[in-house]
């Protein structure tokens, strides 16, 4: 038996690279032309799209903001480390199922009789892999950090999205005819295989220039003045040039923008920079690095 539940009939798609640029835009996301191709690639080749770059670049956002363009369905598997089928694929209800038995005996009924039941539509509960097959090209799936996932997983995966189908022994095969737009995020904990890498169009994501950062900024946080977007973003990328564990990413100088601006004097000085470090630094190590650095930060 086949099922096929795709409905891509609600969503819409930009008909070229400088539409989606725009639409990305309007969403208040940032795209250069490198990645809106890829995104735009990705969507009209029915390719998955592996987008790869240090932590706060935004791959994660693209895909959520991609979704909102579209009119379509996010659906975010987050991995992790012992990530299986069932947990991103389906898996069946026991709970209700040993429930729907005793309720057949308190019945009278013979369980045995109605053990086909037990393996219905009834008692799937769906995982976002099995969803996003479903929803079909209605559908965004977010493969979040797939680096952090195993080896096994990863082969499970790309399986998957050679054919976009998968197999339910007691349900049959479940096509996604308009296949989902898939993208996939690493931050390259691991390196990942080359039969995944082949599969995919590939992107990386880079920390944006002083320039796109402040315009990223102005459009997330209107509310902060140009000058301190630029001076916030001009100081973080002084830090990023530290050697940081764990170098800020695109939220966080948002987040530090707002933060000076709502400051007595709207000022980024020595103070300012003490008080609110823990803003934009999230490791202990880095914040004592920071500090030992502030004066060359502020050097202008």
């Amino acid at each position: 038996m086949e099922q096929d539940r795709t409905d891509s009939s609600t969503t819409t798609r930009p008909g070229d690279v400088p539409s989606l640029i725009r639409a990305l835009e309007e969403h208040s996301y940032l795209a250069d032309r490198g990645l809106a191709t890829a995104a735009h690639l990705a969507s009209t080749l029915d390719r998955p799209l592996l987008l790869e770059g240090d932590a706060g670049v935004g791959k994660t956002e693209l895909a959520k903001v991609l979704a909102e363009v579209r009119g379509a369905q996010l659906i975010r598997l987050q991995c992790h480390e012992g990530l299986d089928r069932s947990q991103a694929l389906y898996a069946w209800d026991h709970p209700r199922q040993l429930l729907h038995l005793r309720a057949l005996e308190a019945s009278g009924e013979r369980p045995a009789d109605h053990e086909a039941e037990l393996y219905s539509e009834r008692f799937l509960l769906a995982r976002p892999m099995l969803q996003a097959l479903r929803a079909g090209g209605s559908a965004v799936l977010l493969v979040d950090e797939i680096d952090r996932a195993d080896d096994e997983f990863e082969a499970f995966l790309l399986e998957v999205l050679s054919d976009f189908q998968v197999s339910i022994p007691e349900l049959g095969t479940i096509v996604a005819q308009t296949p989902p737009t898939v993208l996939l995020t690493s931050n390259r904990t691991r390196e990942l295989s080359d039969a995944l890498k082949r599969r995919c169009l590939y992107h990386w994501i880079d920390h944006p220039d002083v320039e796109r950062e402040t315009a990223i900024v102005r459009l997330r946080a209107p509310d902060v003045p140009a000058d301190v977007a630029r001076r916030v973003a001009g100081v973080v990328a002084k830090l990023r040039d530290l050697g940081l564990y764990k170098p800020p990413g695109v939220a966080e100088t948002i987040d530090w923008a707002r933060v000076v601006a709502a400051a007595d004097d709207g000022e980024l000085d020595r103070d300012t920079v003490i008080d609110t470090l823990g803003v934009v630094v999230k490791d202990h190590d880095d914040l004592l690095a920071v500090r030992d650095a502030v004066d060359e930060l502020l050097a202008s």
